[in-house]
């Protein structure tokens, strides 16, 4: 008798063994969409983020275009040349040896980009002020920033739209 209990108390029965692995089965799969959904949230939140950032650079150069900051020809737009420009700095017209105009330090990649090697402003759609909203191109300026991911947002909107 003492010899059976010892024998049923040294480990789990096959039944238990089963229950336990349909119950990590059961919490693994509830467990990974959820996991998915944060992280994709959080790109998400880079993403805005990111074009906030990117879009006040751009405002912020065009204030400084209309200021007399700095010096366009009569036939740009008085948006930037390149997304670069938002970082490399532009002389002060206004303040002639003072600090140069730097509008971003760093310029953010997108978060959907696939190539993580790749620079970060070639990670974006960039738009010009030429083009229509509806059918943005690349072009002499940087008007507006876009993602260039086909996929869509947790809220219906793809990326490319917001």
């Amino acid at each position: 008798m003492k010899a059976r209990m010892l024998a049923a108390s040294r480990g789990f029965s096959l039944i238990e063994l089963l229950a336990a692995a349909a119950i990590l089965g059961v919490l693994a799969t509830v467990a990974v969409p959820v996991v998915e959904t944060t992280v994709r949230r959080e790109k998400e939140r880079e993403l805005r983020q990111a074009l906030r950032d990117i879009r006040r650079g751009i405002d912020a150069y065009r204030e400084a275009v209309a200021r007399h900051s700095i010096v366009v020809k009569i036939e740009e737009s008085g948006y930037p040349p390149r997304l670069e420009a938002l970082t490399e700095g532009i002389v002060d017209e206004k303040n002639s040896g003072g600090p140069r105009l730097v509008f971003l330090r760093r310029i953010p990649r997108d978060p959907f980009y696939p190539d993580r090697k790749a620079p970060a402003a070639s990670t974006w759609g960039k738009r010009e002020y030429a083009s229509p909203e509806d059918a943005p191109r690349e072009g002499v300026d940087v008007f507006d920033v876009y993602s260039r991911s086909e996929q869509t947002g947790l809220n219906g909107v793809p990326y490319a739209q917001w």
